[in-house]
């Protein structure tokens, strides 16, 4: 059996970046003016794209492995 670690950091990272990125749409105003700079929006949006990556990388390597089955 293969430990594939890919698939779990995925997800979490998927998810972690979806709630961050939420919550940096619907910062207040007021708070907006003083940081000038939504860091949960763009923090977010760099979690779930890693997240993203994993996941790809996860399912690529199943279909790599289904293949290699088949020969």
């Amino acid at each position: 059996m293969r430990l594939d670690v890919k698939l779990p950091l995925g997800l979490i990272f998927s998810i972690i970046g979806i709630i961050l990125v939420c919550s940096g749409f619907f910062y207040e105003k007021e708070i907006l003016a003083k940081i000038q700079f939504n860091f949960n929006l763009w923090w977010g949006a760099l979690v779930f794209l890693f997240g993203a990556l994993m996941l790809i990388l996860f399912f690529r390597s199943k279909k790599v492995s289904a293949g290699k089955k088949d020969e």
